[in-house]
């Protein structure tokens, strides 16, 4: 890349000086070569594929779904309070955040964006459109619990996850109050919303 810097004003001449004599043909000229200006970027969008294709590792895996799971579906367009209080207490809670897609349609635009809320948080965050017809979610945030054991099937539209398996709560709210409402209006859940209220009080 050639940087070419041009300075206002008239330019003076210079005075004409003698060419010094040609470099012997063994000895290369090391200053004309190019230097790098800039240490290169991060490629998002490689950095993206590459979590794409780790989660649809694990999803094929059965044996990574053991235990009951804690989802928290979220739109970047939320407010940045209530993000930021979604991702810390996922972080602590061990639940998975999904979103249905990209920003403006840019997966590095998405990238960027999370990038800077995830920040140090070691949380996992997947793109899943079919996710939110199969928990049928018209609202977010929403929480989903799901019960231990259960892998709901594929489809390609409208509300299809077993109904009596899982759990749904929608609404701004904190998600020690999303599982304390579950555990008192679904006692057969007990077990798994204990589980995960007892990471978020530690």
């Amino acid at each position: 890349m050639v940087l070419l810097m041009l300075l206002a004003g008239p330019v003076a001449a210079q005075p004409t000086a003698p060419a010094p004599p040609p470099a012997p043909p063994s000895a290369p000229n090391l200053v004309a070569l190019p230097q790098p200006l800039a240490r290169p970027s991060v490629d998002l969008e490689a950095l993206a594929r590459g979590y794409a294709s780790r989660a649809e590792a694990q999803a094929a895996d059965p044996g990574l779904h053991a235990g009951p799971e804690l989802i928290v579906f979220v739109s970047l367009s939320m407010p940045r309070p209530s993000l930021e209080r979604v991702l810390d207490q996922a972080a602590q809670a061990g639940a998975r955040v999904v979103l249905r897609g990209f920003v403006q349609g840019s997966l590095r635009q998405t990238v960027t964006q999370l990038q800077a809320l995830i920040g140090p948080r070691r949380i996992a965050v997947q793109i899943d459109p079919p996710a939110f017809d199969r928990f049928g979610i018209t609202q977010v945030p929403s929480v989903v619990l799901v019960r231990d054991g259960t892998r709901p099937p594929p489809c390609a539209a409208g509300h299809c996850a077993p109904p009596g398996e899982h759990l749904r709560v929608a609404g701004d709210v904190s998600l020690d109050y999303a599982l304390a409402h579950m555990q008192r209006t679904a006692p057969g859940f007990q077990a798994e919303t204990a589980r995960f209220l007892a990471r978020l009080q530690r």
